[in-house]
């Protein structure tokens, strides 16, 4: 059996210095004050000053800072060492409070033991992930008792598709392990890297079931006929800062949220 975090981990380092680089990221505006997060995700976090805020698969670390910037006491958890390191870097440079922790997700507990009012996680996350329950049990387990989950993610619908968006490559629902070669990245498709991922479809039931059978209520759920990342093949610019498929404009789901909280 392959080793998928060893797969992935190497796969994500590989990406970072390319990231960090690319326009996609925005980074030099984020240094100089840019609040990188996504209407959507501003729109479901609210008012978040004084909160504190666990970010599940934070990269490394813009959005986080971000957070910790409009007043939120912020931890961020990443599996790719190079992403942490890069975080840290840009925690230190920028004298902000963030924490970062290098860990495997389903590990989150053994790094971080305190409680948040806010779990944050989004954009291209759960898709790394074999097993969602566990997944769901580091939310429960992290969250304090009035806690909210607050998720984003890229549609399933997505990810059924061939790389050019004409056929259907992928089923639905989730099943073994998508093993995939791959070369530059969707921040800098010319990027001279090319890796092996490892990933999963997981289909909207079975996400809803995972925090279910660990003690969640649903408050929020929303989907969308757009993405706020130009990151997919032939994506057009329908109204500022969101895109679709030019092909199927508004006919796909593209992404969808989630605000949930323990029973």
């Amino acid at each position: 059996m392959l080793d998928y975090k060893a797969i992935n981990k190497k796969f994500w380092d590989h990406k970072v210095p390319y990231h960090v680089e690319s326009d996609f990221y925005q980074m030099n505006e984020f240094l100089d004050g840019k609040n990188v997060l996504k209407p959507v995700e501003l729109n479901l976090l609210s008012d978040i000053k004084g909160k504190s805020i666990l970010h599940l698969q934070c990269h490394f670390g813009l959005d986080s800072l971000s957070l910790a910037r409009m007043g939120a006491k912020v931890t961020g958890i990443d599996l790719s060492p190079k992403a942490i390191e890069k975080a840290e870097e840009i925690n230190k440079k920028l004298g902000l409070d963030a924490q970062f922790h290098c860990c495997d997700i389903y590990e989150t507990r053994e790094y971080v033991t305190e409680t948040f009012d806010i779990v944050f996680t989004s954009f291209g996350t759960i898709g790394w992930l074999p097993d969602l329950d566990q997944w769901a049990h580091v939310i429960k387990q992290s969250l304090k008792p009035n806690g909210k989950l607050v998720f984003v993610e890229f549609h399933p619908v997505v990810w059924m598709f061939d790389y050019d968006f004409t056929s259907i490559a992928y089923s639905y629902f989730k099943g073994d392990a998508i093993v995939e070669n791959s070369e530059g990245t969707y921040a800098d498709r010319n990027a001279p890297i090319k890796n092996t991922e490892i990933s999963w479809n997981h289909h909207l039931s079975e996400v809803f079931q995972a925090l279910s059978k660990k003690g969640m209520t649903v408050k929020h759920f929303e989907e969308y006929n757009y993405s706020p990342h130009n990151c997919f093949k032939d994506m057009i610019e329908t109204k500022p800062g969101e895109y679709m498929i030019e092909k199927e404009q508004g006919n796909l789901p593209l992404m969808y949220s989630i605000i949930a909280s323990p029973e």
